[in-house]
C-alpha cells in the first residue's frame, strides 16, 4: 500500500508565527530527508518523507498578508486548498536569503577554451591537496574498485539496495561484489516520462567498455502518461504507439546481458536504477565522482566539454540520446581511472566552470539589451558577491532546483532559471518543468505598477478601515439615564472590547462597542440584536458603509475556510480562570486537540474569552452545542464558529496598537488613485489564485506545496 505523505503541526493562535529559519527547516527536510542527515523541523512533523516526490515554493513577489486579507474573496482556491498558514516573521532581504544573489568571482587567467589545459589554467600543487577529489580519493592513481560505491555511500545517495523497504518487487542483476579492477565496465542511461505511478522507463540504453551500443530501446509504460516531457527525453507520443516492450522484458534482457562482475557506469545512476526497478551491486558514479565542496555536482553536459571536449545534450536536439549520455558517462570513468585523481583536479573543473557561467551571463546580458526587458541599467553592473542562502544545502543532491520567475532572479548557477515575461508564460513554464524537478521555485508577481509605496499604504487604510468597521457595533436605543455598567457587563459576555463609548448625536443614546476579536462582535449582533439591556429592548448593527456591504459574504467564507472548519470561539470566561483549569473542565468535550487563551500582547493577561480546536469537524458542531448555555463558576457561556485564525487575530491586534502611529494624510490623498486602479488588482488577483489552482491541481500526489507572502521586507 503506498503511504501517503502529510505534515501535521501544534502551532495554533498566537503561536502561528514562524521565523525564516523554521520555514528553511521544512523545506530543508522535505527535500533532503534522512538520507541527507536533514532532521525533522522543530515546530511541526512530516510523515513518510521518503516518499514526497517533490517541493513547489510558490513565491508571490512583493506581496503580503496585507493583500492577503484584502483579497481575501478573490484567493478562493488558495483558501480552499491551503489548510496550514502561519505569518511569517519580517526578515531583510528575504528573497537573498531563499534563492541567492549573483555571483561575481573573476578568476585570474580564464581559459579561452573549456578544455584547454595550458599552464595559466593548472592548480599549484601545493592548492591540490584542498581540492575535494584529492580529500576524496588521495592524489595516486588506483584502479576502478577504488572509485566504485560502497553499500553506505548507495544508501546515503538513495540508490536500491537489497532488502530495503523501499525496493520491494525490485529485481536484482544477479551480479556479486566479487568485482576487481579487471572487471568490465558498461555505460548506462534511462529517458523517464511522468505517469501516474511516478517516473517510468521510456528508453534504456546499455553501451559496452568499447563504447558500442548493447542495447537502445523504447519501453512501454505500465500507467497512463502524464507528461512526456519530450523537451528533455525526445520521447512523444507517437514514438510510443507501436511499442510492446515492458519494463519486465528490458529487467529479463539486462540480467542476461551483464556478465557476474559487472560494474554499472551513469551520471546520477540512483535515478536509472529506481526507474529500472533493478539492484545492482557495483557502480560508478561520475556525478559523484568528479567531486565537488559541499556535495554539490558537476552536470554531465559540462564534464563531457570540459574533460573530454565532447557537446553532448545540444540544444539543436530535440531531447537527450541516452546511448550518448551513457556513453559520456562511461568516457568520464575511463578517464578517470587512467589519469588519476591528480590529473583530473589539475583541469581546476571549478574554474572552468566558472568561466562558463560568466560567458553565459554576458550572452544573456546581450539578449536582454536586445528585448529590450528594462534590465540594463541592471546588467551593466557588476554581479554582487555570491551570498549563503537556502539553496546551497541542496546541492548535496546533485539536481538543481528549478527556478521560475520574471525578475532576473539568478545568476549563481545554484538553479535552472528561466526569466519569462508573464505570469502566464511563467505557469505554462511550471506545467512543463515542475514535473522534471525535485524542488521548484515559482516567482509570480502582480507587476511593479501594483506595488507603489502608496498604493500599499492606500491598501493598508482600507484593510484596516474595514476590520475596525467589522469589530465595530452600534446598540440602543437606550433610555436617557440607563446603566452604562450592565450595557459594558452584557457585552462583554460576547468577549474582550477595546472601547465602548455612548453616541450623543442621535435623539436617544446609543452606544459603540469595538471587540478585539470578529467572534465577539459577531456574536453580539447575533446573541443580542433584539435582547432586553439596561431596561431597554435594544437593535444591535454593524456600521453600513460601502465597504461593508459584502460584510455578510465575508463573514459566511470565513466561518467556512478551512483553517476554521474545526475551531470554535468561546466567551464568558472569569479572568481567574487560568489555563489548567479551562483544560479540566473542557476535558469532556470529545477529539478536542488544543486549547488557545488569547493574551494582551503588551500586558501578557488573558482575556475572557478561548479558542478550541478538535481533530474532527463533527466534534467541533457537538461541543457547539453542548457548551451553549453552560455555566463555569459562575458565569454564563456563548460560543460560534471561529472566524479569525491566529495569523488574523494577531494581525488584528498589531493594526488596532498601531493605528495612531500612522499618518492619516499619507492615505487619503492617494484614495481615489487606488480606487481606480483596485478593481483592474481584483482581476489581476483573480487570475493569479487560477493560475495556483492550475499548477496545484497539475502537482503529483504527494508533493508538498508552499505558497510565500514575502512582502517587501
Amino acid at each position: 500500500q503506498e503511504k501517503s505523505c502529510c505534515l501535521s503541526t501544534a502551532l495554533f493562535g498566537e503561536d502561528s508565527e514562524i521565523s525564516q529559519d523554521q520555514l528553511f527547516e521544512l523545506l530543508k527536510y522535505a527535500a533532503l530527508g534522512k538520507c541527507h542527515k536533514a532532521a525533522q523541523p522543530s515546530w511541526c512533523h512530516i510523515y513518510h518523507q521518503s516518499h514526497l516526490a517533490g517541493v513547489v515554493v510558490v513565491v508571490l513577489h512583493e506581496m503580503s498578508q496585507l493583500h492577503f486579507y484584502r483579497f481575501y474573496l478573490q484567493f478562493k482556491h488558495l483558501r480552499k486548498v491551503f489548510r496550514h498558514r502561519f505569518t511569517l516573521t519580517p526578515s531583510a532581504n528575504f528573497p537573498v536569503s531563499l534563492y541567492g544573489e549573483g555571483t561575481n568571482l573573476k578568476p585570474q587567467n580564464t581559459p579561452q577554451g573549456l578544455t584547454s589545459t595550458s599552464s595559466e589554467c593548472i592548480t599549484k600543487s601545493s592548492d591540490l591537496q584542498c581540492d575535494p577529489i584529492i580529500r576524496r580519493y588521495g592524489d595516486k592513481k588506483q584502479g576502478l574498485t577504488s572509485y566504485t560505491l560502497t553499500l553506505e555511500e548507495q544508501k546515503e545517495n538513495d540508490y536500491p539496495i537489497e532488502g530495503s523497504p523501499g525496493c520491494k518487487g525490485y529485481i536484482s542483476t544477479e551480479c556479486d561484489q566479487q568485482r576487481t579492477d579487471s572487471s568490465p565496465l558498461f555505460g548506462l542511461d534511462c529517458e523517464m516520462c511522468l505517469t501516474a505511478k511516478g517516473n517510468e522507463v521510456t528508453r534504456v540504453s546499455l553501451v559496452d567498455a568499447r563504447g558500442q551500443c548493447l542495447l537502445n530501446e523504447l519501453v512501454k509504460p505500465e500507467r497512463t502518461v502524464l507528461n512526456y516531457r519530450t523537451r528533455f527525453s525526445g520521447i512523444t507520443k507517437k514514438m510510443l504507439l507501436p511499442v510492446k516492450t515492458t519494463l519486465s522484458d528490458i529487467q529479463t534482457r539486462l540480467k542476461k546481458m551483464l556478465p557476474h562482475d559487472a560494474v554499472l557506469v551513469g551520471h546520477s545512476l540512483n535515478s536509472d536504477l529506481q526507474a529500472l526497478e533493478m539492484i545492482h551491486p557495483s557502480v560508478i558514479d561520475t556525478s559523484l565522482l568528479f567531486a565537488r565542496s559541499e556535495g554539490r555536482r558537476f552536470k554531465l553536459k559540462f564534464l563531457a566539454k570540459a574533460v573530454l571536449g565532447k557537446e553532448i545534450q545540444c540544444e539543436q536536439k530535440l531531447g537527450h540520446d541516452p546511448t550518448e549520455d551513457a556513453r559520456a558517462a562511461l568516457e568520464l570513468a575511463q578517464f578517470f581511472i587512467k589519469q588519476g585523481p591528480t590529473k583530473v583536479a589539475e583541469l581546476n573543473l571549478e574554474m572552468l566552470l566558472t568561466a562558463e557561467k560568466l560567458a553565459e551571463v554576458s550572452q544573456n546580458k546581450t539578449a536582454l539589451q536586445l528585448q529590450g526587458c528594462g534590465f540594463q541599467e541592471q546588467l551593466n553592473e557588476p554581479p554582487p558577491l555570491s551570498k549563503p542562502c537556502f539553496l546551497d544545502c541542496l546541492q548535496v543532491t546533485g539536481q538543481k532546483p528549478l527556478l521560475l520567475g520574471r525578475q532576473g532572479l539568478d545568476s549563481s548557477g545554484l538553479c535552472q532559471s528561466n526569466l519569462s515575461t508573464s505570469n502566464k508564460q511563467i505557469l505554462q513554464r511550471a506545467l512543463e518543468d515542475v514535473p522534471l524537478s525535485k524542488f521548484s521555485i515559482i516567482q509570480f508577481s502582480l507587476g511593479p505598477e501594483y506595488i507603489a509605496s502608496h498604493l500599499h499604504a492606500g491598501l493598508y487604510e482600507k484593510v484596516r478601515s474595514k476590520l475596525t468597521d467589522m469589530l465595530t457595533i452600534y446598540a440602543g436605543p437606550f433610555e436617557e439615564n440607563f446603566c452604562m455598567k450592565s450595557v459594558k457587563k452584557e457585552f462583554g459576555r460576547c468577549g474582550p472590547i477595546q472601547s465602548l463609548t455612548v453616541v450623543t448625536e442621535t435623539f436617544q443614546p446609543y452606544v459603540c462597542i469595538q471587540y478585539e476579536v470578529l467572534e465577539a462582535a459577531q456574536l453580539a449582533v447575533e446573541s443580542l440584536n433584539g435582547a432586553e439591556v439596561a431596561g431597554s429592548c435594544i437593535k444591535v448593527q454593524r456600521p453600513v458603509t460601502a465597504a461593508m456591504l459584502d460584510c455578510n459574504v465575508l463573514i459566511k467564507e470565513l466561518e467556512l475556510d478551512v483553517e476554521n472548519e474545526s475551531v470554535i470561539y468561546v466567551a464568558g470566561l472569569k479572568k481567574s480562570l487560568t489555563e489548567t483549569d479551562l483544560q479540566e473542565e473542557f476535558s469532556q468535550l470529545k477529539d478536542l486537540e488544543t486549547l488557545f487563551l488569547p493574551k494582551d500582547l503588551q500586558s501578557g493577561k488573558h482575556r475572557n474569552c478561548c479558542f478550541l480546536k478538535f481533530q474532527k469537524s463533527q466534534s467541533a458542531v457537538d461541543a457547539l452545542e453542548a457548551i451553549n448555555g453552560w455555566t463555569m463558576k459562575g458565569s454564563k457561556l456563548r460560543s460560534r464558529n471561529a472566524l479569525a485564525p491566529g495569523h488574523l487575530w494577531r494581525w488584528i491586534w498589531q493594526m488596532n496598537h498601531s493605528k495612531g502611529k500612522q499618518g492619516k494624510h499619507i492615505f487619503y490623498e492617494k484614495i481615489e488613485q487606488l480606487s481606480d486602479s483596485e478593481q483592474d488588482l481584483r482581476k489581476k488577483v483573480k487570475k493569479l489564485d487560477h493560475h495556483i489552482k492550475k499548477l496545484y491541481r497539475s502537482l503529483q500526489n504527494n508533493t508538498l506545496c508552499v505558497v510565500l507572502f514575502p512582502g517587501v521586507n
